[in-house]
């Protein structure tokens, strides 16, 4: 696992979120909306949003035509602005406004599952977790490191197998690793450091 390591942090050492944010609330609506699309595109949709909806208010009263409108780009358009007007509310009504911080009532909120939840506390508060998304999941198995593709399992694994104080820059190499080499499709193993140990046979 040194090797692995080792390895990352020559290929990434400024590995860091790339979702752009000026807040709790704005990180989170980044977060959910990044489901089954790239930051590149959620960067691009957000600058939009956050201008006509800067926060848990005015995204409260949003139209829900108009978030649709400005969310298709990103795909799953409906559920995803149903979520986010549906979230500010439960924010505004029942935590004044404010991102709750445990677990618990984060996970309660609309399009919120644990993923974006551990995303979310690791960037925010800084509390050690390690966020399985799709980057994750593909480059621990090429590597070797799992045999699932349970996400949950996964999680599991991967924090036993590494110390805690490295989860969260292990979290961004990984997923710097497979967006940028270690792609789902025409992956870049002439310049991989881990060949002789990928299980990726194509």
């Amino acid at each position: 696992m040194n090797d692995i390591q080792k390895n990352l942090d020559i290929l990434f050492p400024d590995a860091h979120c790339e979702l752009q944010y000026f807040n709790d609330f704005s990180f989170l609506i980044a977060v959910l909306l990044s489901a089954q699309t790239t930051d590149k595109k959620v960067n691009v949709v957000t600058k939009e949003l956050f201008v006509s909806y800067p926060d848990v208010k005015s995204l409260s009263g949003a139209n829900l035509e108009d978030l649709i409108r400005i969310l298709k780009p990103l795909g799953l358009a409906n559920t995803k602005a149903k979520n986010i007007k549906k979230l500010a509310t439960i924010l505004l009504e029942k935590y004044d406004g404010n991102v709750p911080a445990t677990r618990n009532e984060i996970e309660s909120l609309p399009g919120v599952g644990r993923k974006t939840c551990n995303v979310f506390l690791s960037e925010i508060y800084q509390i050690p977790n390690f966020a399985v998304d799709t980057h994750v999941l593909r480059v621990s198995n090429r590597l070797g490191l799992v045999d699932s593709n349970d996400v949950l399992e996964v999680e599991k694994e991967l924090k036993a197998i590494f110390d805690e104080k490295d989860w969260i820059k292990l979290h961004h190499q990984f997923i710097f690793f497979g967006r940028y080499l270690c792609k789902a499709k025409n992956p870049e193993c002439f310049r991989c450091p881990f060949k002789e140990i990928c299980r990726k046979k194509d």
